[in-house]
């Protein structure tokens, strides 16, 4: 076990959540797929509901608030900052468009949400008790969080300016795909790619530790999802990707060594 109680640096993917259409179905799912448990969800939040690996916190299930239910189901990404806002400021200021002002999440910290250049929605938290992922390196917790965008260029540009990004391109340059790091971080905190000009959208994506993707793509199916792309081999694992009960996209990975791993 990986614990991980203290800040994130600025810029780092720091934490996850899921609007689900039925709360249950779609925790029932995740903890058959991750092994998730769960925390009491809390009304003054919306029944937001944390999900838990040993204990420990990786990502966050809520209900859809009202007048949502019509929008798309997807995992979102947020950037861990030191001051939300100026980090409001520099997003304004580089093109973003604000989905949801900064707003305190009680004692835990703050939080607010955006859409790039690019078209893909992103958030960004100020830890208060709530500093993000408790658990990492291990089955069940956020392995890796990218941005597959087609404004590949323009995205690069946006967050570098946002969190002073060091971008690594040293791999296959088609398509290009770039990781990147923070100032303070010890390894690559996530990646930046490039997709095809007939994808519909960009958007950050979430790929999750499994300690077994094969048996996994079983469990996919009989627990209310679909596998989009059979388990498979690639530079760091075993890697598959999957939708859940409400079509969110997401991957597992099965590691054999990476940039993830430190």
């Amino acid at each position: 076990m990986t614990d991980h109680p203290d800040r994130w640096p600025a810029g780092t993917p720091c934490w996850v959540d899921l609007m689900a259409g039925d709360l249950g179905r779609s925790q029932a799912f995740y903890s058959r797929i991750l092994g998730w448990s769960y925390s009491e969800g809390s009304p003054e939040f919306g029944g937001y509901t944390s999900a838990l690996v040993g204990g420990r916190q990786v990502a966050g299930i809520a209900p859809t608030m009202p007048g949502m239910e019509e929008a798309p189901h997807r995992w979102t990404v947020y950037l861990a900052t030191d001051d939300l806002a100026a980090t409001d400021r520099a997003a304004a200021g580089a093109g973003a468009q604000q989905v949801a002002a900064p707003m305190e999440v009680g004692p835990l910290g703050s939080m607010g949400l955006w859409v790039d250049p690019t078209g893909a929605v992103f958030g960004a938290w100020q830890p208060g008790r709530h500093t993000g992922f408790d658990a990492v390196d291990e089955p069940g917790s956020v392995l890796w969080c990218d941005l597959m965008t087609s404004g590949y260029a323009a995205a690069k540009d946006f967050y570098g300016s946002l969190f002073d990004y060091a971008y690594d391109e040293s791999g296959s340059d088609d398509p290009p795909y770039a990781m990147f790091s923070v100032p303070g971080g010890e390894r690559p905190a996530g990646g930046i790619g490039q997709v095809g000009p007939d994808t519909v959208m960009s958007g950050w994506t979430v790929t999750f530790a499994s300690a077994d993707v094969d048996e996994a793509a079983g469990l996919v199916v009989e627990a209310g999802g679909s596998v989009e792309s059979a388990p498979s081999d690639f530079a760091w694992g075993r890697i598959l990707i999957a939708r859940g009960p409400d079509g969110e996209q997401f991957g597992l990975v099965t590691p054999s060594g990476g940039p993830s791993d430190g």
